[in-house]
């Protein structure tokens, strides 16, 4: 019998998403078969079809999954500090002025949505190693209407990022500085999605002993902030 006592207590679906993000983060999804997935909760390959219609569409649910959760979870974070709503197309109803006007928050309400902006995203890269590693890696192995869907929904992501810091730093929020910022949330989400590869220990991967969780997330937040500091002072200079 398989050894799964982490995912034995999930719904048999769950088990098989979590199961399916591991062996494909470890080997790739071009590396995995059905037949291992089926074999790591439990069951037979054939067994999985009862819950995805393949391999193809266990992807589609990680990814999709994965980007509704952060689009979904971003804004709840964001809270009133974003100014306005931001659309999964990428769309807003801020009034655009980088002035707080409108929501009352000012760049106060805005710097405490994005540290929650922040903690949020940290919290998923130190929490879902695997997830992570498949949201930087497999899009292109997605059908092309999963690939569209999940596209949207990470613009969606962005523009959020960007309105709340465009809101936090005022030097980010004039027209010009907008390409700073957009530049700025991307490079965030490179230093922060970079974790699977810097997060120890997995020694059974044959990982190197690493800072433990609460230093990792304290160090990412830390620079995460350092990084938009530094773009709103870019922003400023460049004005002159």
């Amino acid at each position: 019998m398989p050894n799964v006592p982490a995912t034995s207590a999930l719904p048999r679906r769950d088990q098989i998403r979590k199961e399916a993000a591991r062996l494909f983060a470890a080997r790739g999804f071009l590396g995995v078969g059905v037949d291992e997935i089926g074999k790591a909760v439990g069951i037979s390959g054939p067994g999985l079809y009862r819950h995805f219609a393949g391999k193809d569409a266990m992807l589609a649910d990680l990814l999709i999954g994965i980007s509704e959760r952060l689009l979904e979870e971003g804004r709840r974070r964001a809270g009133g500090g974003a100014g306005g709503e931001i659309d999964a197309d990428g769309s807003g109803s801020g009034n655009g002025n980088g002035d707080g006007s409108g929501d009352g928050s000012g760049s106060e309400g805005a710097a405490a949505a994005l540290d929650a902006l922040i903690g949020g995203h940290v919290e998923f890269a130190l929490d879902d190693r695997d997830l992570i590693t498949l949201h930087d890696r497999e899009l292109l192995n997605l059908k092309e209407e999963d690939r569209r869907t999940v596209r949207r929904l990470q613009r969606g992501y962005v523009e959020l990022w960007v309105d709340v810091v465009r809101r936090a730093y005022p030097p980010l929020a004039d027209p010009g500085a907008e390409p700073v910022a957009r530049a700025a949330v991307h490079a965030v989400f490179g230093l922060i999605n970079s974790t699977p590869h810097s997060l120890g220990p997995n020694l059974a991967q044959g990982e190197r002993v690493g800072l433990q969780r609460d230093d990792m997330a304290s160090l990412l937040r830390r620079l995460a902030h350092g990084a938009f500091s530094a773009a709103a002072d870019a922003a400023a200079s460049a004005r002159g």
